[in-house]
């Protein structure tokens, strides 16, 4: 199903539709929510890389961290206590979070991940 998706992002209307469902109906993205916010949804990667892998999405369409804007403090806010909030949760003794941009970022909507190997 994943690949199936990376597929579908190659088309420049596909990546609008779900941004916009991000902003303005992320009930219906299929995936077993570790927080939402009114700013940001957090869930389990669908392919993960690292032993514990999360994706922490804005709800609000942001291309890239260089597109953030002073009126993005809540997300901002909501952010931190959630790094911080899945951090203990989950007892991780080491962690990384991780923004990527311009080349290295796959998919054009802001997404920050949060990684580690070591659980507690």
């Amino acid at each position: 199903m994943f690949k199936i998706i990376k597929r579908l992002l190659r088309y420049p209307i596909i990546i609008r539709f779900i941004g916009w469902t991000f902003a303005h109906m992320s009930f219906l993205i299929p995936v077993a929510r570790l927080r939402e916010t009114s700013s940001l949804l957090a869930f389990h990667h669908p392919s993960p890389s690292y032993g514990f892998h999360v994706l922490i999405v804005p709800k609000r369409e942001i291309a890239s961290l260089a597109h953030l804007h002073p009126a993005d403090a809540d997300f901002l806010t909501d952010l931190y206590s959630t790094v911080q909030s899945l951090v203990d949760e989950f007892h991780l003794q080491a962690y990384r979070l991780i923004v990527n941009g311009g080349k290295y970022q796959d998919f054009p909507h802001l997404h920050f991940h949060l990684i580690s190997d070591v659980t507690g």
